[in-house]
């Protein structure tokens, strides 16, 4: 990892982009140490800014994409197709870990400084409750790249990624194991969860943390570690206030959008334009949707040539962390992981409704009455490979379910993610373990 010298460099350039370049974090020479809350409001926008497009680049590990060879950018991207993260060549982008952290050490000065300084208000309480929330995030998606999928038998001793929760600039950190970053998420939740204000923010302030995004991602962090009861009261929970789908039969606006009626986090920026250029969805995407009944089919791709390119990314209009549509389906999934197959049917009929034709609606509800829980399972797999094309999930989703073979042809030449390959487990990338010896 980079010493957290670099990161005050960083912290400047970015503070700088957004008129706030009076601050120089905790380096007070010339500068002005951030002390109140509009002080520290400026010092979480520079932290949602900086949050990084990783999301963006693991879509070039899935089965949703094919690289197109023929752009400019693509010698910048062909070897993350390949799964290739060791001795990459010069040109290859790198998979974010300097922006986590430093991401993260704008988080622990507002929450170590900001809380002592900070006039007690209902907004100190809002950003250090943000503050939290974003660091819970962070380690979400650092543990989810860098590590193994959770397992309850193995978390303990598997490896996961460095903590930090101090502004000390000479730290050099050693990974933490698995269990150890998600009780830090946990606790970080709780937080946050004592402290925050907003129900909902506003579509186009919607990149912050609010109550209900803080309840969609407690209920996606339940998921992903198997915690099917908590997964299922947080989804409940949330979808009573926050329960609106986007009607694809009325509206061409695609869910995903960030002032759709689903929005509830608009922070990530899961296809952006450089990707967005470089890639076609693949066939076997494709071949998934049923293009005269699936009216997402027409919102989310257009036809150039014999292929297909993605249209719902692409700009911030369609920056998309969390979604209404991603809470049925956590309820829905884990009921039938709770052994309520019928239940679990029927808590994803108002998606499917609001995604297909009457008769399109009607032909899926009949294919799934008499599904067992395993064709289920499979389907709401499929269902996800649909609903959410192009939106950061696939290879989370590939991690946590069958890690399947995926083959990708690059300039002419098979290369191949076997079932189970380790590459499921993205490397510390090389400039971090040059930086840190511990890595």
């Amino acid at each position: 990892m980079r010493k957290i010298t670099t990161f005050i460099a960083l912290a400047v350039i970015s503070f700088s982009s957004i008129g706030c370049d009076r601050f120089l974090d905790i380096q007070p020479e010339g500068k002005v140490i951030p002390v109140t809350v509009e002080d520290y409001r400026k010092v979480l926008t520079s932290a949602y800014a900086k949050y990084p497009i990783h999301k963006s680049f693991t879509a070039l590990r899935t089965d949703e994409i094919v690289i197109d060879e023929d752009t400019s950018d693509f010698p910048y991207y062909r070897e993350l197709a390949m799964w290739k993260d060791s001795n990459y060549d010069a040109e290859t982008k790198e998979f974010q870990w300097a922006d986590f952290y430093t991401v993260i050490f704008y988080l622990n000065q507002a929450i170590n400084e900001g809380s002592k300084t900070m006039k007690d208000s209902p907004e100190k309480n809002q950003i250090l409750a943000e503050a939290y929330a974003l660091r819970a995030y962070s380690y979400f998606d650092l543990i989810n790249l860098y590590a193994k999928p959770y397992s309850s038998a193995a978390a303990s001793s598997d490896r996961g990624v460095p903590i930090t929760l101090e502004t000390d600039m000479e730290a050099v950190l050693k990974p933490s194991s698995v269990q150890e970053v998600y009780n830090q998420i946990h606790a970080d939740i709780e937080k946050a969860q004592g402290l925050m204000t907003e129900q909902q923010q506003a579509a186009g302030a919607n990149y912050k943390f609010s109550k209900n995004a803080l309840k969609a991602f407690s209920a996606r962090v339940a998921l992903y570690q198997g915690d099917w009861n908590k997964a299922l009261h947080d989804s409940q929970e949330l979808l009573t206030v926050k329960g609106e789908l986007s009607n694809l039969n009325t509206s061409n606006t695609a869910p995903n959008h960030y002032a759709s009626v689903e929005s509830i986090l608009a922070l990530d920026n899961p296809l952006n334009t450089n990707i967005q250029n470089v890639i076609f969805a693949s066939p076997e995407l494709i071949s998934k949707y049923n293009t005269i009944t699936d009216k997402r089919f027409g919102i989310y791709f257009e036809k150039s040539k014999n292929r297909y390119k993605a249209i719902k990314g692409g700009s911030n209009d369609f920056r998309v962390s969390f979604r209404t549509a991603e809470l049925y389906f956590i309820k829905s999934e884990s009921l039938l992981k709770l052994n309520r197959l019928a239940e679990a049917k029927e808590a994803l009929l108002p998606v499917l409704k609001n995604r297909y034709t009457a008769d399109g609606y009607t032909a899926v509800q009949n294919q799934i009455n008499g599904m067992n829980t395993t064709d289920f399972m499979n389907f709401i797999l499929d269902e996800r490979f649909r609903e959410f094309a192009m939106e950061g999930h696939r290879w989370f989703d590939l991690r946590r379910a069958d890690q399947k073979k995926i083959i990708h042809t690059v300039l002419g030449k098979e290369y191949i993610l076997q079932q189970n390959d380790p590459r499921y487990i993205i490397e510390y990338p090389m400039s971090a373990k040059k930086n840190n010896p511990n890595l």
